[in-house]
């Protein structure tokens, strides 16, 4: 089960230690994304899913062990359907997974900010995604700004999301 972690600085500090160290970190484009679920700060190595109004990939990923790690889906952007409800969001804590960017919307927001993940996305839709496109798993996503790739690191708090080439806390 994964726990708020105190430990972990906060992205300002973050910032403050690494944005002019080798391994610059990239920050996402401020004001785009809502905070959803019990973890507000989280953080590990990133998953990609790309996929565009339809979600199954997503499940498959959440169903499978986490490992601490953020799954960040490339939804397009689309504001017509959620890509994440409340069945997927469960299945990512009992898998072990630490949160989930979304570049799209989810549902069922109120189940979800009282489970033990965090969960970045554009927005709410309550209408559920197609089931009609698998999507792609492991493949570099980019918006806001910012391209992601699996295998590197990811980090989210009240005040941002910044992704580096390499773990960067302690």
């Amino acid at each position: 089960q994964i726990e708020a972690s105190t430990a972990i600085p906060s992205l300002a500090d973050l910032c403050d230690d690494h944005i002019s160290s080798p391994q610059r970190l990239s920050v996402i484009e401020p004001g785009l994304f809502s905070t959803y679920g019990k973890l507000p700060r989280f953080h590990g190595q990133i998953e990609t899913v790309r996929c565009f109004e339809s979600n199954p990939m997503v499940r498959t990923v959440l169903s499978s062990p986490g490992k601490n790690r953020v799954l960040v889906v490339d939804g397009g952007g689309s504001k017509r359907v959620a890509i994440l409800g409340d069945q997927i969001a469960k299945l990512a804590v009992d898998n072990c997974w630490a949160g989930v960017i979304v570049n799209g919307c989810i549902r069922d927001s109120a189940i979800i900010n009282g489970l033990n993940i965090g969960v970045k996305a554009l927005g709410t839709h309550p209408v559920k995604s197609l089931k009609t496109h698998p999507g792609e798993r492991g493949v570099p996503v980019n918006f806001a700004g910012v391209e992601f790739v699996p295998g590197q690191w990811v980090y989210s708090d009240e005040d941002g999301i910044v992704v580096s080439n390499e773990a960067i806390h302690e």
